[in-house]
């Protein structure tokens, strides 16, 4: 019993000795591994750093059409858009995607405005109507010949009252509001009307859309008389900005996709031509 004890000590105590090698190397061993994290940790703001430098030194992308343009680009009757404004910007946006030659698929609204506006623009000047209006025209009928459902006709799309109201003949077999020359100077008496109530082109252009009464009751409404700025049902909403969306794409064809195009030419040599 005496020579087994102090043998059954010692095996005991190799073991014991045993299990602390062990646990020290596993204890060496996470240091290590924790170290080489920690220094692969500080690596990486490093590269993040390096990346924001290089971002820096390249131009920042604007997510304004306006950026580094003359504003004076997307305006009616020389009042511009405001620039920079996320709200103005992305309507505006839409309204040039809209209308660009990869959703219309079509030149007629080039072919047509070659053949029109050397016949309303002369109009135009006579009333002192700005010309930006004759794209009016565009954005209404296209130059075409169809009726709206609502009953508007022409080029103008005048209702039949309204035509009436401004000197055009219309019913027992007559429709003036198909003759191109009279229409015109019925769209520029209506319009002067509304200029002079509003003092403002957008304004005119907007309540020729919607009509004067709504328009006023919006501003009143509002306390806000800024086309710009108002709160408008989504077709007049939209309106000016598809006017001038129908400006950019006949007098910069080639930006918005198109390859056939009305060539831009003072109405003077048109006439000429003719």
């Amino acid at each position: 019993m005496q020579n087994i004890l102090p043998n059954v000590v010692l095996m005991n105590r190799k073991k014991m000795t045993k299990r602390h090698l062990i646990t020290c190397s596993v204890i060496v061993l996470l240091v290590i591994i924790s170290a080489f994290n920690i220094c692969s940790t500080k690596a990486v703001p490093t590269v993040k750093k390096t990346a924001k430098l290089n971002n820096k030194t390249s131009a920042p992308r604007s997510k304004f059409i306006f950026q580094n343009i003359d504003e004076n680009e997307y305006s009616f009757a020389n009042e511009a858009l405001p620039v920079n404004d996320a709200s103005v910007n992305r309507v505006m946006q839409l309204s040039l995607k809209k209308h660009s030659y990869k959703y219309v698929q079509s030149n007629i609204l080039h072919k047509n405005a070659e053949k029109w506006f050397p016949v309303i623009e002369p109009i135009l000047k006579a009333y002192g109507i700005p010309d930006d209006f004759k794209y009016i025209a565009l954005v209404e009928s296209g130059f075409g010949e169809s009726t709206s459902s609502r009953g508007a006709r022409g080029i103008w799309q005048f209702m039949a009252g309204t035509a009436r109201t401004y000197g055009l003949k219309v019913g027992n077999g007559v429709d003036e509001r198909m003759n191109t020359r009279k229409s015109t100077i019925a769209a520029c008496k209506y319009i002067k009307e509304l200029y002079v109530e509003f003092n403002s082109w957008t304004l005119a252009a907007a309540a020729y859309n919607n009509g004067e009464i709504k328009i006023e009751k919006a501003i009143n409404r509002q306390n806000e008389d800024n086309y710009f700025r108002m709160h408008l049902n989504r077709e007049t909403a939209a309106y000016v900005y598809n006017i001038i969306a129908m400006k950019a794409i006949i007098s910069q064809p080639k930006k918005y996709g198109y390859k056939n195009y009305f060539n831009s030419v003072k109405t003077t040599e048109l006439l000429a031509i003719n």
